[in-house]
């Protein structure tokens, strides 16, 4: 399959760089968004308030009296009924000089409400539409001793000015009237616009710049996990050697790293022994053929040579017999030793106890003289070594040893020693001999199962090559070890030692 590049990935919707950047674009749009709607508000706010306090300010600016005369003048049209409600004559001019229906300021609308709440729209230059409060709403307005605050009604920006001195009255005796003056929001609605425009424009430019900066540094910060990725890929070859690096700079992937390494020492340890176990099964199937074939082809030829009428002869009779029992006392013995490996290899639970292992070895002594017959034995035992340990297990233990030095030893000069001391390891348990001794190359493979330096001479003593692969299961079984030291000439000594325990 053809490998992508690290950029054609940002388009595939499942890696982890696409939704890395996806969702990292995701969180800074919407974090822009926020910032626009919240700079839109504020600034909405700002415009208006500071288009009110401007508007306020043009008409403080203007003669109370010119405000007071206009409102007189609408107050008395509505006390006298003849008086016409359309616009007067705009030639009549009041008494302080000026014209009240005259009164213009640059873009607003105004209108006029008396004491009573009636309202009374003023010529403008603007030919815009002014809102119109209830007469409610506006002695309510007459009412209020702060600032009056703006209102935006029908996209028109509407503030209020209280004529009259409010603060030396009480109620709104001294409020001769209100002066309402509007303008159209569109001129700010357009200024906003504009802000709005730039800082999507800008927004945009932040998110490509950010963009092309976020990039390399996405691609760095991904790195140690790319490395991962081509391990795993390694290690899904079949070579189990492979390790991730452990430290990359980052604190949960190198955590990572190091659970998958001990996840794959544990793999390779269980393969490894599986493989070991697979060998060993083959191995040993092959060895327990081969040693069984050879007795029973030995019965099967004794039988033979009897069903020819070797039976009518005594002698022949008597030695085919003692042949036979012979070999059928080597299969016995063989297929024990099978049965002793097989129970050990399921790695039964011993009964341990706390012993005293010189009183065993004493209570033994009579029967390794026995098997020594004339060779020279010697006993060392150190009194009272405790230890916790199986007395049948370490007795076999022993006896397989002992066999084993007294088949390589002179039957009359054959010198044996026997020896228990304590040790800061544990106790040992030494057993020496003074036979040919063996070759350093025999040494590594002298406890594997059917292993024998010298067959014809195992065949012929009645091993098999079993019993010191026994003896180190036995061994190790009670946490303990085997070892063996040998000189070529001079003999060789087996030692075990056994942990002291609690």
């Amino acid at each position: 399959m053809k490998k992508r590049g690290w950029f054609a990935d940002l388009f595939v919707m499942g890696s982890l760089k696409f939704q890395l950047l996806s969702r990292s674009l995701l969180v800074m749009s919407a974090l822009l968004l926020l910032i626009g709607i919240f700079q839109y508000v504020v600034m909405q706010q700002f415009m208006y308030q500071n288009k009110a306090e401007t508007i306020r300010n043009q008409l403080a600016a203007l003669p109370p009296n010119m405000w007071r005369a206009a409102v007189g003048e609408f107050s008395g049209s509505f006390a006298n009924p003849s008086f016409p409600k359309q616009e007067p004559d705009r030639n009549n001019r009041s008494d302080n000089g000026g014209d009240p229906q005259r009164i213009f300021v640059s873009d607003l609308s105004l209108a006029v409400i008396d004491a009573s709440g009636n309202y009374k729209l003023m010529p403008s230059q603007n030919e815009q539409h002014t809102p119109q409060l209830s007469q409610a709403e506006y002695l309510a307005l007459m009412d209020k001793r702060m600032k009056l605050p703006y209102q935006i009604i029908n996209e028109q920006l509407v503030v209020f000015h209280q004529i009259g001195e409010p603060e030396r009255s009480r109620g709104n005796a001294g409020i001769q009237g209100l002066i309402q003056a509007s303008t159209s929001t569109a001129p700010l609605k357009d200024v906003l616009l504009q802000q709005l425009v730039t800082f999507i424009f800008l927004s945009l430019l932040a998110l490509i710049f950010g963009l092309l900066g976020f990039l390399p540094v996405l691609r760095r910060t991904l790195v140690p996990l790319s490395n991962m990725v081509g391990t795993v890929k390694q290690i899904d070859a079949g070579n189990l050697n492979e390790r991730f690096p452990a430290h990359q700079g980052q604190v949960e992937i190198d955590q990572l790293a190091v659970s998958f390494n001990s996840m794959l020492e544990r793999l390779e340890f269980s393969f490894e022994a599986e493989k070991e176990a697979k060998e060993q099964m083959r191995r040993f199937a092959a060895d327990a053929s081969h040693e069984l074939r050879t007795p029973l082809t030995s019965i099967h030829g004794f039988l033979e040579v009897l069903l020819r009428g070797a039976y009518q002869q005594p002698e022949q009779l008597l030695k085919a017999l003692k042949s036979m029992h012979g070999e059928s006392v080597r299969i016995n013995k063989l297929v024990e030793d099978l049965l002793m490996l097989a129970r050990l290899d399921r790695t039964p639970s011993f009964h341990k106890t706390e012993g005293v292992l010189d009183d065993m070895l004493h209570d033994m002594e009579h029967q390794l003289r026995l098997l020594a017959g004339d060779r020279t034995v010697t006993f060392t035992l150190e009194p009272n070594t405790h230890c916790l340990f199986d007395p049948d297990k370490i007795k076999q233990v022993v006896l397989n040893l002992f066999h084993n030095a007294v088949q390589h030893t002179h039957p009359e000069t054959g010198n044996l020693r026997l020896s228990l001391a304590k040790t800061s390891a544990g106790v040992e348990i030494a057993i020496h001999d003074n036979g040919p001794g063996i070759a350093a190359e025999h040494l590594p493979h002298l406890f594997d199962r059917f292993y024998r330096i010298d067959s014809s001479r195992a065949r012929r003593s009645g091993g098999a090559g079993l019993g010191l692969s026994i003896t180190r299961s036995i061994v190790e079984l009670h946490g303990g070890s085997i070892g063996v030291e040998s000189e070529l000439g001079v003999g060789s000594t087996f030692k075990v030692l056994l942990p002291v325990g609690k």
